[in-house]
């Protein structure tokens, strides 16, 4: 379990990444959108399975600010005012692991919605 805390976290403002460093050397640059857009709340995940809530429009989101919840998780509070998400250790390590396909996945969902990652004007 300790092996999912990680030694080191970093918010990047400029280039909108989160930096994880764990003790096994697994290092994450987690992109801001991909946070929001992955974010563990029922507001994206629904409430069981077929309720996510596609998330369009996130390509500029930036973390405002992050909050610790106990020594397990963050709270990280986005730009556009989402701050439900409670990220575990377990969870941000998943996210990094699994990035290219969850991305991949995340792109075709958009573009089987007609949906852009880009705000509506």
């Amino acid at each position: 379990m300790d092996a999912l805390i990680p030694t080191d976290v970093k918010l990047h403002q400029a280039s909108r990444v989160l930096e994880l460093l764990f003790p096994n050397g697994r290092r994450f640059r987690l992109p801001y959108e991909f946070l929001r857009v992955h974010s563990p709340s029922a507001e994206v995940r629904g409430h069981g399975p077929g309720q996510e809530v596609l998330q369009a429009g996130k390509r500029d989101v930036t973390i405002e600010s992050v909050e610790p919840v106990g020594h397990y998780a963050l709270r990280p509070t986005f730009s556009d005012g989402h701050s439900t998400g409670i990220y575990s250790w377990e969870y941000l390590y998943e996210l990094g692991e699994r990035q290219d396909a969850l991305w991949r996945d995340y792109l075709a969902r958009l573009a089987a919605a007609g949906a852009s990652r880009d705000k509506a004007a």
